[in-house]
């Protein structure tokens, strides 16, 4: 495990930051892709961990498959390989430690409904799953898409391959809806017929077609250095972001605009400037965008702007336990938070602490990236097991350097 001391040092302005490609869009691409019979090596996806154990998924002649703590790649995967066009007769998929502890029952049961065989080789509703692959047919489910709105999106993108068409129903409004619109949208420009409805969604049979496809850059990504100009008040400009973007996460720019960060749209990208901070305290609904709640978190303390952030219900089931991870290491930055089982607040009031501070980051990627940034405001920070990161975003510390942060081990 490597430790990483940040400083933080002005350095100049206008700085351009690469950042990585989105793997929610690139995991989606890599499946339709899949099912289309396009091999994933001619597609430009993004180079992480969690893209690279989707390709490995789909790519593997093993039947045993661990695909470590990539979440969406377990979702995404569990449909393609119940369904016969993976061409495995049986395979057993399973995780790391934490990834045997995240549900999967409610994809589990709507696959075993739609003519799916699927068993667990352990703990009922978790993985590891032993799936064998069967001609799938179409109908009527109900689903709890109130864990995870990737149950919904793996069963849309193997739906076309059904010999009758896939109506599914929500019990209730399913968390992060947008990237379940993510998942038509692309579908869509690869000539499959889907209907995201008022309560549900509807998928036709058809066949897919592969078009030039260009994955944008990851917003989530791209919130960590919404982040850094809040904190450092500078200017950075992010090539390939888009205005009309798929990914939910671009609400943060009317989040940010209240934490002092203008976004400013130019031909080639987004360009991040500073803006007058918002006296009020924040009070924000995160339930689309549950992956920047700690980014939204840490800047709010850091900025010493009281916040509640509702929304949060994923987050205990997520890489770690996220509301409980964010309210132990903001205290140690003097920031004592009161958690709910979906929201987070903080009053404002900032206790003394000690010099040197030392973040925990649970195995998760999200909470490296977002209390680094917290440097610029304690001089003294350090992170612990930063090569998480490589999970989203591997050049996450080179990229900093470049800003001006520099490290030590």
């Amino acid at each position: 495990m490597i430790n990483y001391n940040l400083k933080y040092t002005q350095s100049s302005d206008n700085i351009t930051i690469t950042l990585p490609l989105s793997k929610s869009e690139s995991n989606r691409l890599l499946l339709i892709a899949a099912l289309a019979g396009v091999a994933p090596s001619t597609l430009d996806v993004s180079k992480c961990d969690d893209t690279d154990a989707m390709i490995y998924g789909l790519t593997t002649s093993d039947h045993y498959i661990n695909i470590g703590a990539a979440g969406t790649a377990m979702r995404f995967l569990t449909a393609y390989f119940s369904n016969s066009y993976s061409n495995k007769s049986e395979v057993i998929l399973d995780g790391s430690e934490r990834m045997r502890q995240r549900p999967i029952k409610p994809l589990v049961d709507a696959l075993q409904q739609l003519g799916g065989t699927i068993s667990y080789k352990a703990d009922e509703g978790f993985p590891p799953l032993i799936i064998k692959g069967e001609k799938l047919h179409g109908g009527e489910i109900w689903m709890d898409a109130s864990v995870s709105s990737q149950y919904i999106s793996a069963l849309m993108m193997i739906a076309p391959t059904f010999m009758s068409p896939l109506q599914i129903r929500f019990k209730e409004p399913p968390v992060s809806l947008p990237y379940i619109k993510m998942t038509a949208a692309m579908m869509r420009q690869c000539n499959a017929r889907v209907e995201v409805q008022e309560n549900g969604v509807k998928v036709f049979p058809g066949e897919y077609k592969l078009n030039d496809m260009a994955v944008e850059p990851d917003w989530s990504a791209a919130s960590y250095w919404f982040e850094i100009v809040a904190l450092s008040g500078r200017t950075v400009h992010l090539p390939g972001l888009k205005r009309d973007s798929l990914q939910g996460d671009s609400g943060i720019i009317e989040i940010f605009r209240q934490m002092g960060v203008n976004a400013c749209f130019t031909n080639n990208g987004l360009t991040l400037s500073p803006y007058p901070v918002d006296d009020s305290p924040l009070n924000v609904d995160l339930e689309n965008m549950p992956d920047v709640a700690q980014t939204v978190a840490v800047t709010a303390a850091m900025l010493g702007k009281p916040f509640e952030i509702k929304g949060l219900s994923t987050l205990p089931s997520k890489e770690t336990d996220r509301l409980m991870a964010l309210k132990r290491e903001l205290e140690k930055l003097g920031v004592s938070t009161e958690i709910t089982s979906d929201s987070i607040r903080w009053d404002g009031k900032v206790s003394p602490i000690d010099r040197k501070v030392v973040i925990d980051t649970y195995k998760d990627h999200r909470m490296a990236m977002a209390f680094a940034p917290a440097a610029i405001k304690h001089d003294n920070i350090t992170i612990n097991d930063i090569e998480v990161v490589s999970k989203s975003y591997p050049d996450y510390w080179k990229d900093l350097s470049k800003f001006g942060f520099s490290y030590n081990l």
